[in-house]
């Protein structure tokens, strides 16, 4: 094991399958001379040439509309997205056509390929830049959607990512890029679609993703001061999500709650709540709650910031009345 930073961890799962397959390559926004705009790629341009890691104009419609055509062709892009907000301006690329040609073709083609980036809030970057997209991905039938909320996830889901013969749309929380873990040193992969139970308790069920789990374990810790312990289930993916690790932890608690950075409005968290009322209805001791990003623009402004994401405060305020 190695202790190394989110961002270190990026780098060596495309490293890696970069070495062990040559259809894997990276395109974008500054990722080969500059390494990256948070330093993903560092090195990677040195290791393995301009024909595999290369630079592309600031069009996000153009390149991934570039690596679309890649993958129908039998290689393996991976596209970074200078930030997820600037995804939008590729949506034909993405939904029309990553989310529906292998359905419109009959399954003739596959589309193997990674969408990575960084997203959220909480480092003042504007409302234009702090978007959290994963619900709006995951209503699109054919996405992957994956959040890893550390870095031992973000290697083994970003290796199992690029393998897959999916398309998987992987955010990175900008806040979490140097956040430091020990991560395996030898070769390992983290599956798709599997929660991890991150903090053991028998009271209440907690369910995040994301940089939103290290606020959900604070929250933890601070209800254990209380004399209440609570679950806190990281799901990893978020697309398929993993119903039978929540269900195992509800059937335990008997309580919910979701904690999701995500505007309220059909979040991810709104789909889990009602496939856990409509299966295990009768697990409940009471309603199921949501503690999500307040539905208002992202403020440039720290403090206004802070209230506007998840805190420990908000989650602790929705936990007590399920405990009482």
């Amino acid at each position: 094991m190695a202790k190394i930073t989110y961002r270190q961890a990026l780098n060596q799962a495309m490293a890696e399958e970069m070495e062990r397959d040559p259809s894997v390559f990276l395109i974008g926004e500054e990722v080969a001379e500059y390494q990256g705009a948070f330093k993903v790629s560092q090195g990677l341009l040195q290791r393995f040439g301009a024909k595999r890691v290369i630079d592309t104009p600031i069009s996000e419609a153009a390149f991934s509309g570039l690596a679309v055509g890649a993958a129908l062709y039998g290689l393996r892009p991976i596209v970074e997205f200078m930030n997820w907000s600037f995804s939008f301006v590729a949506f034909d690329q993405l939904i029309n056509n990553v989310g529906s040609l292998r359905f419109m073709s009959g399954g003739q083609f596959d589309l193997p390929m990674v969408f990575r980036g960084p997203s959220g809030g909480g480092t003042q970057i504007g409302a234009t830049h702090s978007h959290c997209p994963e619900s709006w991905f995951a209503g699109v039938p054919a996405l992957t959607v994956v959040s890893p909320a550390f870095p031992e996830d973000a290697k083994g889901l970003l290796k199992s990512s690029i393998r897959s013969n999916n398309p998987v749309f992987f955010f990175e929380g900008e806040w979490l890029y140097g956040l430091e873990g020990e991560v395996p040193d030898a070769e390992f992969l983290t599956p798709i679609g599997e929660a991890r139970l991150c903090r053991e308790g028998a009271d209440l069920t907690i369910v995040s993703a994301g940089y939103s789990t290290h606020t959900a374990l604070s929250a933890a810790e601070a209800l254990s001061a209380s004399g209440k312990e609570a679950d806190v289930i990281d799901l990893r993916t978020i697309k398929p999500y993993d119903f039978d690790r929540i269900a195992q932890s509800v059937q335990k608690t008997n309580r919910l709650l979701i904690v999701e950075e995500n505007k309220p409005f059909a979040g991810w968290g709104a789909q889990i709540a009602y496939d856990v009322q409509r299966r295990l209805f009768d697990w409940l001791d009471a309603p199921i709650l949501r503690v999500t990003g307040l539905d208002i623009p992202q403020p440039y402004n720290g403090k206004l910031e802070a209230e506007v994401l998840p805190n420990v405060e908000r989650i602790l305020a929705a936990a007590r009345p399920l405990l009482a």
